[in-house]
């Protein structure tokens, strides 16, 4: 018998559904406290994931869920290339 590969799920922080990992868009939280989006996946920090929906993007920046995610103020910048790397990955 083959062994199927599992496909790593992951909660998107707006619509909280699981999706596949490769599907969404990670934003990480370094140790030092520098948030940003992480297009590889693999910074190391603490991560959160947005799918690529127009729902969730707009719920992302109206309630601010980044900030809850991270439990810290997450500025405008970050949210505006969050989008940019949503738009990035259609």
């Amino acid at each position: 018998m083959a062994k199927t590969k599992s496909v790593p799920m992951r909660m998107c922080v707006a619509c909280r559904e699981m999706k596949p990992k490769k599907d969404m868009l990670r934003v990480v939280k370094t140790a030092d406290g520098e948030i940003y989006a992480d297009p590889t996946g693999k910074a190391s920090g603490r991560g959160a994931y947005v799918c690529g929906a127009e729902e969730c993007m707009k719920k992302l920046n109206l309630k601010k869920l980044l900030n809850r995610a991270f439990s810290t103020n997450v500025s405008a910048e970050v949210y505006a290339d969050v989008e940019e790397g949503i738009k990035g990955n259609d």
